[in-house]
Formats: C-alpha cells, sequence, structure tokens
C-alpha cells in the first residue's frame, strides 16, 4: 500500500500537527497586527489611555482634597485604595498591548525611538504597580509624572489614524497626476497632428 492509501501515518501526523500550528499562529500574527494597526486598534488604545489619564488626575484630586481636610481620610483611603486597583489593571492592559506590539511587529517595533520610550515607560509603571507598596509606594507616585507620558500616546495615536487615512487619499493624487500627465502627453500629440495635417 502507498501513502496515499495511509494519508496520515505516524510520522506524517507529526509534520501535519507543526504545519497546522505554525499556520495558525502566522494567521494570529497577522491578525493581530492588522488589529493593532487598525482605525478600531488605535480607538481602543485611545479609550484605554484617556480613561487612565482619568484616573490618574482623579487620583492627584482626591489626594489634595485629602490633605485639605474636605475629605475624610476613611473615605479618602477607600477611594485611593479602589484608583491603584484601577492603576494597576491598566499597566496590566499597557503591559498586554506591549507585549502583543513586539509579537506582531517583532523587533521592528522598537525602530521607532517613540515605541523605545512608550515601552519603557509601560514597563516602569508596571513594574512600580507591581512591586511598590507601603512607603516606597510614596516614592512610587513619581511614576505618575511617567504615565502623564500617555497624553503623548493620545497624540500618536491620532496622529497615526490620520496617517492611516491619508494614505488612500496620496495614492489617489498619484494616480490622478500621472493621469494628467498622460492626458497632457495625448493632448500635445493630437495638436502636433493638427497641425500637420493643416
Amino acid at each position: 500500500m502507498t501513502n496515499e492509501q495511509h494519508p496520515l501515518l505516524p510520522s506524517d501526523r507529526l509534520a501535519h500537527t507543526h504545519h497546522f500550528t505554525a499556520n495558525t499562529a502566522a494567521s494570529a500574527r497577522r491578525q493581530t497586527k492588522r488589529y493593532l494597526t487598525s482605525k478600531t486598534g488605535h480607538y481602543s488604545v485611545l479609550a484605554l489611555v484617556s480613561v487612565d489619564i482619568s484616573a490618574i488626575f482623579a487620583d492627584l484630586i482626591l489626594q489634595l482634597l485629602t490633605c485639605e481636610g474636605r475629605i475624610p481620610l476613611k473615605d479618602g483611603d477607600k477611594a485611593q485604595e479602589v484608583l491603584g486597583i484601577l492603576s494597576l489593571v491598566f499597566s496590566c492592559l499597557f503591559m498586554l498591548e506591549l507585549l502583543a506590539s513586539m509579537w506582531a511587529f517583532g523587533l521592528a517595533y522598537f525602530n521607532s525611538k517613540f515605541h523605545c520610550l512608550d515601552a519603557a515607560v509601560i514597563l516602569a509603571g508596571f513594574v512600580l504597580d507591581v512591586l511598590l507598596k507601603g512607603i516606597l509606594e510614596e516614592i512610587g507616585s513619581i511614576v505618575v509624572v511617567l504615565r502623564l507620558w500617555r497624553v503623548f500616546k493620545i497624540i500618536e495615536e491620532l496622529s497615526a489614524g490620520a496617517e492611516e487615512q491619508m494614505e488612500p487619499l496620496q495614492e489617489h493624487l498619484e494616480d490622478l497626476e500621472k493621469e494628467n500627465h498622460e492626458l497632457k502627453e495625448q493632448l500635445a500629440h493630437l495638436k502636433m497632428q493638427q497641425g500637420a495635417t493643416v
């Protein structure tokens, strides 16, 4: 009997499984890359960054009001605990976004200085949120300044979205310029033919 009659011999099954896994991983990587560069991906990151920055400002305002005595210390501590958990959730989400970007784009992701700085801020924020507690947490409040870097992330996401919308327009403009050049050549050729017949 030939291999055609036994399509999946034990050695063939391993090769088939490996091929299937490689195709699945490549497909997932392409889909992740497509999502991260899509409008939906940009707007998702934009929404996360906006909520994160709102939480940072809420935490700062809460600390000011607690220090001034306008909010009882017990209530202020509970609210800050909730905001601390929210901060940790956002740090985890941004870390997940960074890992997904690294997986989808590979080391080419770090060709941009902006992405390198953003990755450093995400890592610093994640480490400080996870590791620092108690007295060290007060020192870790410096990370708030780092997390305000996210304002620039909003600007970057908006510019990436605008650039994405400009690409088809740029291609259309190039096509129109090419067509215009061809029409001018045809018109000049017709004028020459008309001049020759007169």
